[in-house]
């Protein structure tokens, strides 16, 4: 799954990484959440609204988002690239912005975890039965004005909140025994 999603070819002015977030729940319950391009405020904290400016909000479409005040820059505007619900892949890029991430493209890939033996021969579960690993890889251009480094070292910090955030927001739907997010009624 790393190999085919989350490798990337770059330009000299572009940057990529990649984080892990273990989150404990079920990987349908964390897919609910992921695969909703017109809801990313759900768990994506820094947004503060959505608005479909094309399509229905499969691939192909097209959102503005606006972000909190205090992030530098209001608005962006993304693309739905690429979904695969068998294999849990999402893939968006940001076509116009007024902050810094220019031509910046996000996957996301979802997977369950495996159970872990313990030492004694038992079974290490998670206390919702069972755990997801998100891994979101991004590649984008560093500004003229910036470097490499600080440029996926501000990139990592945003996304490992986001991902922290999406953990918190599926761990406690899981906890309160919530299976997937309907955002249709909301």
């Amino acid at each position: 799954m790393v190999k085919l999603y989350h490798t990337h070819e770059l330009s000299p002015k572009q940057c990529s990484s990649m984080l892990v977030q273990t989150i404990d729940a079920p990987l349908p319950l964390v897919w609910s959440l992921v695969k909703k391009f017109d809801k990313p405020q759900c768990y994506k904290n820094f947004i503060s609204s959505c608005t479909l400016l094309s399509g229905d909000g499969g691939v192909g479409s097209i959102r503005e988002v606006t972000l909190v005040s205090g992030f530098p820059g209001k608005k962006s505007i993304e693309r739905f690239d690429f979904l695969d619900d068998e294999m849990h892949v999402c893939v968006f890029s940001v076509v116009n912005a007024d902050h810094s991430f220019l031509n910046f493209k996000s996957t996301i890939t979802l997977e369950e975890e495996e159970e872990e033996e313990e030492e004694d021969g038992g079974k290490v579960l998670s206390s919702t039965g069972k755990s997801t690993v998100a891994i979101e890889s991004y590649v984008v251009d560093f500004p003229e004005n910036s470097c490499k480094d600080d440029t996926c070292e501000v990139t990592d910090n945003i996304l490992r909140w986001q991902l922290r955030s999406l953990a918190w927001v599926a761990e406690n739907m899981a906890i309160s025994g919530v299976s997937s997010l309907d955002l249709k009624k909301t």
